[in-house]
Formats: structure tokens, sequence, C-alpha cells
């Protein structure tokens, strides 16, 4: 049983810093890729960034300089450090891991808010 447990989200001002973590549990293939996603409220869950356990990392273009992310493979761990804040970042937050061979099965966190106020 996999299991993503998310935190870091909350309240911050347009300008400001946050830090989301998630761990993940369970029997975790080595070839793997962890990330993030986000809704905003009546929207499409979007992809926000993700990295592959070779520490390559792929972000959406409005991220893009603004967001980091990175893993730590030993502890099955991946972390979104969240820069220059926008409200328009305002969604709830889900960490996602899929992995090998059921590169098709997504396992999600329960999502952590994250509310940037103008």
């Amino acid at each position: 049983q996999v299991q993503l447990v998310e935190s870091g989200g909350g309240l911050v001002q347009a300008g400001g810093s946050l830090r989301l973590s998630c761990a993940a549990s369970g029997v975790i293939s080595d070839m793997n890729v962890m990330g993030w996603y986000r809704q905003a409220p009546e929207k499409q869950r979007e992809l926000v960034a993700v990295i592959i356990n070779s520490n390559t990392p792929n972000y959406a273009d409005s991220v893009k300089g603004r967001f980091t992310i990175s893993r730590d493979n030993a502890r099955n761990t991946v972390h979104l450090q969240m820069n220059s804040l926008k409200p328009e970042d305002t969604a709830v937050y889900y960490c996602n891991l899929q992995m090998a061979p059921n590169w098709a099965r997504a396992y999600w966190g329960q999502g952590t808010q994250v509310t940037v106020s103008s």
C-alpha cells in the first residue's frame, strides 16, 4: 500500500514563499517519478513540476524561475519550494507518484491548500 503525505501549505501574501513536502511510504520502485499538481476552484488539475529519480526536473511554464522541485531518493520525499508567489498560484496542491512497472497507476496525496492573498 503506497501512501503519500503532504505538508507545508498555508496562507501567504503575494511575493512570499512556501515550501511543500511529500513523503511516500510503502513499496516504492527504484524507477519512479514524483511531482506536484494543483487544482484551483472550477479548474482542471494541472501539472506544476515533476522530477524523476535521476533528479531531472520539469516545470510548468507558469512556475519556471519561481518554483524549485527537489527530492531525497533515500527517503522517498519530494519538496516544492515556491517563491514569488502570486494570487493565481492559489490552489490545492497534490503530490503525485508514478512508478515502474505500472506507469499508468497514479498515486495521490490528500492535497494541501495554498492561498496567496493580494
